[in-house]
């Protein structure tokens, strides 16, 4: 069965109020989201991954020696990566649940030292890539950050935040302020519960 876009949960102006515009989303959703799909789709027909679970495409596909990746890894990698983001943010719980909070607190020594460290990963990737804060095998918290389209299943973690540092995702709301985005993202457009739910 092939892959789908699968619809914003929410209308494509829901998040303006929250930094991140109609046109944003019409263009990073419609196209370059639905490109991953798209793509995905033709890469991995009449090989071994048609059929298969994008998690079981992007874990068999990923090379951990290599700096860059294949052409399935990367799309399939990406259309994931944008299914989490779009479930991660909202319009509304921008309320760090408590049981979420206490763990962050736990973890990083207070809610700003957490979004301090978060921040600073996605400014520190070079180029394009995430930032995500991740339950690791242990059940520790930990804030990486990866290349491309690279994310925490190839690492064998749990994504319960991922920032996407892609230029297209802010270049028309923030230009290259990408340090102003990333504040934003945790201020105003997290959903606080999908992230907890994740836990």
């Amino acid at each position: 069965m092939a892959f789908e876009l699968l619809d914003l949960p929410y209308a494509h102006d829901a998040l303006a109020t929250g930094g991140m515009s109609k046109e944003t989303l019409e263009f990073h959703h419609d196209l370059h989201h639905k490109a991953y799909v798209d793509n995905a789709n033709k890469l991995i027909e009449g090989t071994e991954w048609a059929g298969k679970s994008l998690e079981d495409i992007i874990v068999g596909t990923y090379d951990h020696s290599a700096v860059a990746q294949n052409g399935i890894f990367n799309n399939t990698s990406q259309l994931w990566n944008h299914n989490q983001f779009w479930q991660m943010m909202g319009p509304d719980s921008h309320k760090i649940p408590g049981e979420l909070e206490a763990r962050l607190i736990d973890s990083f020594g207070s809610i700003d030292a957490f979004k301090d460290k978060f921040c600073a990963a996605g400014v520190a990737q070079f180029g394009s890539g995430w930032c995500w804060l991740v339950k690791k095998s242990d059940g520790s918290l930990d804030v990486t950050k990866t290349e491309n389209g690279v994310n925490p299943l190839c690492f064998g973690q749990v994504a319960l935040l991922g920032c996407d540092v892609w230029e297209h995702s802010y270049y028309i709301d923030f230009r290259n302020k990408r340090p102003v985005y990333l504040t934003n993202f945790l201020e105003n457009l997290v959903n606080w519960e999908n992230v907890a739910a994740r836990l």
